[in-house]
């Protein structure tokens, strides 16, 4: 993980939201002189976001023994906005990147870069583990170079390996998140870890596109999922003689909440029944 992200250092737990969760605690655990009130954490309204299984990030910052400190609107929130809100209880700014749905229209947000240079340390969850360029999704080697304090993301995902949960960033932070006692519920078990260093040293490699499912089918050539169609509509047709069936363009979704707007071109096999109700053929 430090090669391939440019991390100092890295941290393995179960998944993304024990990342984030432990990568909160143990900031918000570290004494900071001269703060006397209760421990915040500043946060865009934009980027409060609900993740898998209906877990939000309020309440996830809400188990880190953090008030919640949001600015800005759902649409626009501005560098200033962050400005003003830091105070002698900040304890970091939390940049989420949203990437189960996208906001369009008139929007503004703040990078990790300018948000880095404000002081307070930044806790950067990109989610969905984009080791190389696809869409518009953050590399999270990016984000580091940025300067976030921690990134966290998800093994599975775009990333392509298991279920699990990374942080990368500086040594003093990811030392702190070791230390704490949250650390070892969080932990990944020794079969995750065999299948994501399987996983990760394909990507040092340089054959993870070939090689990882993900992967593979995020990147498949068009013509290659024409000709599997076809074959589909060849044997389809030959079993079922009775069913008109052809093959048409269409797009697919990558899925598993991540690049809600990417197009993938592809063929569909199309089916018409005899009777044509949709219910009669699901049927057959």
């Amino acid at each position: 993980l430090r090669e391939l992200t440019g991390a100092e250092d890295a941290l393995v737990v179960n998944n993304c939201a024990g990342a984030t969760l432990l990568a909160l605690s143990a900031v918000v655990a570290e004494a900071v002189a001269g703060a006397s009130g209760e421990p915040e954490v500043i946060v865009s309204r934009g980027q409060l976001i609900e993740i898998g299984g209906g877990f939000r990030i309020p309440e996830v910052l809400a188990l880190s023994g953090a008030r919640l400190h949001e600015v800005g609107t759902t649409n626009r929130t501005r560098l200033s906005d962050y400005e003003r809100a830091i105070n002698e209880n900040t304890r970091a700014i939390l940049w989420v990147h949203p990437s189960n749905f996208e906001i369009q229209g008139f929007t503004e947000s703040v990078g990790v870069a300018e948000l880095s240079a404000l002081g307070p340390p930044v806790v950067a969850d990109v989610g969905s583990g984009a080791l190389f360029g696809i869409g518009d999704e953050p590399r999270v080697e990016a984000v580091v170079a940025e300067g976030a304090s921690l990134v966290t993301f998800s093994g599975d995902k775009l990333l392509g390996g298991p279920q699990a949960g990374m942080a990368v960033g500086g040594s003093y932070w990811i030392s702190a998140m070791r230390r704490h006692p949250l650390a070892r519920a969080l932990r990944a078990d020794k079969l995750c870890l065999a299948a994501l260093e399987a996983t990760l040293a394909s990507y040092l490699e340089g054959t993870a596109r070939e090689e990882l499912p993900t992967s593979k089918m995020l990147h498949a050539p068009v013509e290659e999922m024409k000709e599997k169609a076809d074959y589909l509509a060849g044997k389809i047709g030959r079993a079922a003689p009775n069913l008109a069936v052809d093959v048409a363009p269409s797009i697919a979704r990558s899925g598993g909440g991540t690049l809600p707007l990417y197009e993938v071109p592809s063929y569909a096999v199309r089916l018409e029944s005899s009777s044509g109700s949709a219910e009669a053929l699901a049927e057959k």
